[in-house]
């Protein structure tokens, strides 16, 4: 049986180098069936390590860039693959992310064979028995969308062949669903010492006020301003008017993603135009279509937060970025469906 498991769509100074973290702060859940020696989760608050500006980003277990977070300590805590039916596999979209979901889980990534031939058609082979397993095949569908689908679906082919019990795909970024209404973004802005007074949730669209609303109203009930604007095509927007006031606050941009930052660039200049102080832009998917570097970088925003859904190119670092994991919630959300645990307060917190 093959299911579909999407996952929702995190403090360094603004002049900081580029940054990878993430919350552990979880809400009260009722109690759940996974076993102790399964509660392993790694604290990815640490920075990864920085040589010259560039982040060493790790990709496999063994790699010596790891920060401690993924240092081989926790390969002593990792459960034997015979004790438990659980196994997760990466496609190549997205192997960090899926690396870091398997260290918070105390699981090893599986071990599988993907290369393509010279008429680029993709072989896909499972190095070890997944009979009777249930697996969760981690590949979001980030560019290139359609290679990168056609993968996962090959992946799943190749695990159903090889008797696989349940086959689950964790796609952090599905690129045919473009919204996502589940940020995970609170706990990083609400660590940072900008006083409730001095806040306002901006939605860079009439579309997003829904998913703005929630967001102030989980950050202290902040006031909430709308940008009016008139798309006149895709990936195409106009900045109109603003509704509310930000004069002298800081301007908290919320979208679930940034493609070309043409809506959201547009929305930070009307609202520093304004009068707004500061302004942040907070997103869960960074697809960063040309010229969406360009634009993030030209001095309009203090920081730009995103996830890392979408695995972000070296060419893409810019020194007001910051990038928040989402492994330990992909990695709790995984337990739960394994265990069969109730999932309504953990994505309601969400």
């Amino acid at each position: 049986m093959a299911s579909l498991l999407c996952s929702p769509t995190s403090s360094s100074s603004p002049s900081s180098k580029f940054s990878i973290s993430s919350s552990n702060s979880f809400p009260n859940f009722p109690p759940c069936r996974v076993p102790a020696r399964n509660a392993i989760r790694c604290n990815l608050a640490e920075q990864l390590r920085v040589e010259d500006g560039t982040p060493c980003v790790p990709g496999f277990v063994t790699d010596p860039s790891l920060p401690s977070f993924l240092a081989s300590k926790h390969l002593d805590n990792t459960i034997n693959k015979n004790d438990t039916r659980l196994r997760i596999f990466s496609g190549t979209a997205n192997p960090a992310l899926a690396q870091e979901i398997a260290c918070y889980m105390g699981l090893e990534l599986g071990k599988i064979k993907i290369k393509r031939f010279a008429d680029s058609e993709i072989h896909v082979q499972l190095q070890e028995s997944v009979r009777g397993c249930d697996v969760y095949l981690v590949q979001p569908t980030c560019p290139p969308a359609n290679e990168n689908l056609m993968e996962l679906l090959i992946m799943i082919d190749a695990c159903r062949r090889a008797s696989a019990k349940n086959i689950a795909a964790v796609i952090p970024y599905f690129g045919y669903a473009r919204a996502d209404r589940k940020p995970v973004i609170l706990d990083y802005l609400a660590s940072k010492t900008i006083s409730s007074d001095d806040l306002v949730v901006v939605s860079p669209d009439v579309g997003g006020v829904a998913r703005a609303r929630a967001f102030a109203k989980k950050l202290s009930d902040a006031p909430l301003a709308i940008v009016d604007k008139r798309r006149h095509g895709h990936n195409v927007a106009e900045v109109m008017n603003l509704i509310g006031d930000v004069k002298g606050k800081v301007a908290v941009m919320v979208d679930d993603m940034i493609d070309t930052a043409g809506t959201i660039s547009k929305g930070a200049a009307l609202l520093h135009q304004e009068g707004a102080r500061e302004v942040y832009a907070c997103s869960t998917h960074a697809v960063f279509s040309p010229p969406a570097i360009e634009r993030l970088s030209s001095g309009l925003f203090q920081e730009v937060i995103i996830t890392n859904t979408i695995p972000v190119m070296e060419q893409n670092y810019f020194p007001q970025l910051t990038v928040l994991s989402v492994a330990n919630l992909l990695g709790e959300t995984i337990w739960r469906v394994h265990d069969d645990c109730s999932m309504l307060q953990w994505h309601i917190w969400y």
